[in-house]
């Protein structure tokens, strides 16, 4: 076996494991300030939205030597507009001009056939009206709403509420997350974006989803027992499902990542960029949310519980119990540590609901 491959079966053992519900503060932390940055990002910078939602034409030229700011330079001299030039991989170029009506079109097409020194008829020409990129743009938002709702149901059902509400907090954050790098690194937002946003949806449900299951199991029948309290059980959880995350997220990563930095940055193709962005952004995002927010938020919801509440009395009064043993007191003497054990239980939960 692997060392990696054992290193999992001892934390599926709960032989060596690493305490990330006690810690949760400081993954809180770190979400909600990374969260806020993408917030404060979007409000600022905003989403550089593609020629789809905005309308404007597309012009693909064939293969020049004409450089990228060049031509750029030319675009706008011809359309007085921003335009936004890509090289493709085929060493042509593709031209993107907001806010041109089709007379307008024709005109910018021309002038760039005279300063590329191509044959006007060789510049493929496509006009796009916003119109088109708002109805894209509400479908996807209806698209959302409902997942959103079904996923809460399923939930709901399949486990209980509190992991249907963490599960809904993890995947706003996954979202938020992946629209904040979006407007920080500048890239185009076309229909390629929202299809990777919608695609990431499941992949960023997938490991929370194997990690409650397992919780769900290991936490059946849990107040019959006083050896783990509901907070160890779901860091156990975790750790048992640790290296599955791992290496699923891994995988999914690697052929996106190639997308990305090859596809995108070597070869040049727009449209890989803007959908493996937010597929790889999202699937990173998803797996970290599944182990650092979604089951933290169901400990802290489920240790408000009465039942779960006494759970950890007891448990933590059986351990002050086992320890005064094991330390050679008397009767008197153990008694009296249990009685502490149940005081230092009473404080802990007050520390805890504080």
């Amino acid at each position: 076996m692997s060392k990696l491959g054992d290193l999992g079966a001892r934390l599926h053992r709960g032989e060596v494991g690493y305490d990330f519900i006690g810690n949760r503060k400081i993954w809180y932390g770190l979400s909600i300030l990374i969260t806020i940055t993408a917030i404060v990002a979007l409000a600022v910078r905003g989403l550089n939205m593609g020629i789809e939602f905005q309308g404007g034409a597309v012009f693909t030229t064939p293969k020049t030597a004409v450089s990228v700011s060049q031509a750029q330079e030319y675009a706008e001299e011809a359309s007085g507009h921003d335009a936004i030039v890509q090289q493709l991989g085929n060493g042509s170029l593709r031209i993107q001009v907001g806010g041109l009506d089709t007379e307008q079109s024709d005109k910018v097409r021309s002038e760039l056939a005279k300063d590329l020194s191509v044959p006007e008829e060789k510049i493929a020409a496509e006009l796009v009206g916003p119109s088109w990129g708002e109805q894209i743009a509400n479908k996807a938002w209806t698209g959302l709403g409902v997942f959103m709702i079904l996923v809460v149901i399923y939930l709901a059902i399949a486990f209980e509420w509190r992991m249907a509400v963490a599960a809904l907090i993890a995947l706003i954050h996954d979202l938020t997350i992946t629209v904040g790098i979006y407007s920080l690194v500048g890239f185009e937002v076309t229909v390629g974006t929202v299809i990777g946003l919608l695609t990431i949806l499941g992949y960023s449900l997938y490991d929370t989803v194997v990690v409650f299951d397992s919780l769900k199991e290991q936490t059946k029948d849990i107040t019959k027992q006083t050896r783990f309290t509901y907070s160890e059980l779901a860091n156990r959880s975790i750790n048992g499902t640790l290296v599955r995350s791992i290496n699923t997220t891994v995988v999914a990563l690697l052929p996106v990542a190639g997308l990305l930095f090859i596809g995108g940055g070597v070869l040049g193709a727009g449209m890989l960029n803007d959908i493996s962005l937010s597929l790889f952004v999202g699937l990173a995002a998803g797996a970290y949310s599944s182990i650092f927010i979604a089951t933290p938020l169901v400990a802290d919801l489920k240790e408000r519980e009465p039942a779960i509440k006494a759970l950890r009395k007891r448990v933590q009064a059986k351990r002050a119990s086992a320890a005064a043993k094991d330390d050679g007191f008397d009767g008197a003497d153990a008694e009296t540590a249990v009685v502490g054990g149940q005081r230092a239980a009473h404080r802990g939960t007050q520390e805890h609901r504080g």
